[in-house]
């Protein structure tokens, strides 16, 4: 059993939700990375979803974009990222790492190449943005092959046919954007999401997640109640962009939100789920 699915097993046992946390790797210096990944899994975090900088992150809202633009002046690419995963596996063997980014660095290493860096460094899954399940084919089976999770995207304007093409490609758990638009965005409609989820959940027995327009306790809560991992990204990466000269105040700050997330999370009453 892969990491990923160990960890739902687990909490769903547990009769718990996953907290997810998205962060831009090399932001606002490659040095905090590593530990912040630490800070967030002791707070509670389940999955460390770690963004790839990318010159042009096309589903991203301003705040990640920024976080991008940061961690590309210190030049953190693809190679250097799979190092700080790597170091973090000498100390956290447990918790899965999910590498979020774009087509244009994995093509560039080569998809076999990137499997087998990715599976040596310890990634456990990967989400290819800009890269459709119609044209992942051969990235998906290298990743497979090397026991990654390809992590595919569902969005609220996803047909029923696509949808089942999609779950069908997809390992680890399936990834429901709940808005339309960037991340940061500002509305969340938890009834929609709940719509959504139901639909995807009769397509598919992977666990669903749910990121985008998730930014506090109540919104996290709210969530959790219908699906299996909440996804929290611009939230936390604030306040990285707030506290990016203060290492000891950025941790403090991350470390209280995750636990007020955890905390919400827990004291939930999952509703069809």
């Amino acid at each position: 059993m892969s990491r990923i699915a160990d960890t739902f097993a687990r909490r769903r046992a547990e009769g718990r939700k996953l907290l997810v946390s998205f962060f831009t790797a090399g932001d606002p210096n490659p040095d905090v990375t590593v530990p912040l990944m630490h800070e967030v899994v002791k707070a509670g975090v389940d999955i460390i979803e770690l963004g790839v900088p990318f010159s042009d992150p096309m589903a991203e809202g301003p705040v990640i974009q920024a976080a991008c633009e940061r961690a590309l002046r210190h030049k953190v690419n693809l190679p250097r990222v799979l190092d700080m995963v790597r170091a973090f596996r000498q100390q956290n063997r447990h918790t899965p790492v999910v590498l979020m980014g774009y087509a244009n660095p994995v093509e560039a290493m080569g998809y076999e190449r990137f499997a087998e860096a990715a599976a040596g460094a310890g990634v456990d899954g990967v989400i290819t943005v800009d890269l459709p399940p119609e044209e992942g084919e051969e990235l998906n089976r290298a990743l497979i092959g090397r026991g990654i999770d390809p992590i595919l995207l569902v969005a609220p304007t996803t047909k029923p046919e696509r949808l089942q093409r999609i779950c069908a490609a997809a390992r680890g758990f399936i990834y429901y954007v709940s808005l339309k638009g960037v991340t940061g965005a500002p509305t969340l409609d938890v009834g929609d999401v709940a719509a959504k989820v139901q639909e995807i959940r009769k397509s598919t027995d992977l666990p669903i997640g749910v990121g985008f327009g998730i930014r506090d306790a109540d919104s996290a809560a709210a969530v959790a109640r219908v699906a299996d991992a909440v996804v929290v990204g611009s939230a936390l990466v604030r306040l990285v962009e707030q506290h990016q000269d203060d290492t000891y105040k950025l941790r403090e700050a991350m470390a209280d939100l995750v636990a007020d997330l955890r905390r919400a999370i827990d004291t939930i009453e999952p509703v069809g789920a």
